[in-house]
């Protein structure tokens, strides 16, 4: 063998292990995938995806599912090249910069742990929605969420601590607690009456001066008291995004018949306790996944309609749905085949 064809050979081995080796390097890219459905009216692991306790419930049919949206790399898993370059190509999996889901400043515990609270608390805003749409009467709590370093109410005020007077006068309304202290002069103390771990004591607070009055230094959350229980269980599943169907799902279970008619029915959107529902992410990797589990209808937020739209998979009709009322109204009449569906508009 010639001294050239070896040298040929020999870079072109080089080049092959330099380029394996180059598609095995880690990049800082996430690849989103579809997830796992959950339907609201079935069972995880033998448990109930919702269960409710203290009024009358009645049997039901069909699918209400949540969709989900998987992801791989991150921080602690970093994907290589070869695998950013295979979701690059297929048209189910998006990959995006990985600051897009973890912030620099963030680590991946901390966004875990954001995603488990927005699930809570979308758990908390769909029941509202859904007693609300009911017209059934809940009451909302004043609550301590977190108080200020430094301030007065360090160490006296405590989360979760209900407040339920200032000063000897019933409160109801965050504005109401924050009119109540601004009463004083800085340097006052302003007395709460609060509900802690159950029981009923006053707190006497010092006041300091704030840009718009007096101010003890808590930050206040409104707590909602149901008149019966409601439980949510999804597994890991996280983020907000789950809310119209969790509403959807409490509904059907609080009304008589099947508001499915039997159909698979899937969706996504977070929902407010005015049953406002709200565009979410991966819009297009949920769809896949409802498709993928049978679904044929898909309730799409009408803000994520532009996304959705150019990547419908074959057999899912998307529902066009700004609040919970309108998804409602639309089920109904894709069950009983009367009245208009709003679908997604071409733009």
């Amino acid at each position: 063998m010639s001294r050239r064809r070896l040298t040929l050979m020999m870079a072109g081995v080089l080049t092959l292990v330099l380029g394996g080796a180059g598609a095995l390097l880690p990049v800082p890219y996430v690849a989103l995938s579809p997830g796992p459905t959950e339907n609201t009216l079935g069972d995880v692991k033998g448990k109930p995806v919702i269960s409710i306790s203290g009024h009358q419930t009645y049997p039901t049919s069909g699918k209400l599912s949540l969709v989900t949206v998987a992801y791989q790399g991150g921080p602690d898993a970093h994907i290589d090249l070869l695998t950013a370059l295979r979701g690059w190509m297929d048209p189910t999996v998006a990959v995006v910069p990985e600051e897009t889901i973890f912030p620099k400043a963030v680590s991946v515990k901390e966004v875990e742990q954001q995603n488990t609270q927005e699930m809570s608390s979308s758990q908390q805003d769909a029941t509202a929605a859904a007693l609300n749409e009911l017209k059934i009467p809940i009451k909302i709590l004043v609550s301590v969420a977190s108080t200020q370093k430094g301030k007065p109410a360090e160490g006296k005020l405590r989360p979760n601590d209900e407040i339920t007077t200032v000063d000897g006068t019933p409160v109801r309304t965050i504005d109401e607690v924050a009119a109540g202290v601004r009463k004083h002069k800085a340097g006052e103390q302003v007395e709460f009456g609060i509900v802690r771990d159950g029981k009923p004591m006053t707190v006497q607070v010092g006041t300091v001066a704030g840009k718009d009055g007096s101010i003890v230094g808590v930050i206040m959350g409104g707590r909602y008291k149901f008149p019966f229980d409601v439980n949510v269980n999804v597994g890991d599943v996280g983020g907000p995004s789950a809310g119209l169907m969790f509403s959807l799902g409490i509904y059907d279970k609080l009304t008589p018949g099947a508001l499915t008619g039997g159909k698979s029915i899937a969706g996504t959107g977070t929902i407010t306790p005015d049953g406002k529902v709200g565009p979410i992410g991966g819009i297009q990797q949920k769809m896949v996944g409802a498709r993928d589990a049978g679904a044929t209808i898909f309730l799409t937020p009408a803000d994520n309609c532009d996304d959705a739209l150019p990547a419908v998979p074959k057999g899912l009709r998307l529902v066009k749905v700004s609040t919970m009322h309108e998804a409602v109204q639309a089920i109904d009449a894709l069950r009983t085949g009367s009245g208009q569906v709003a679908g997604c508009p071409a733009s």
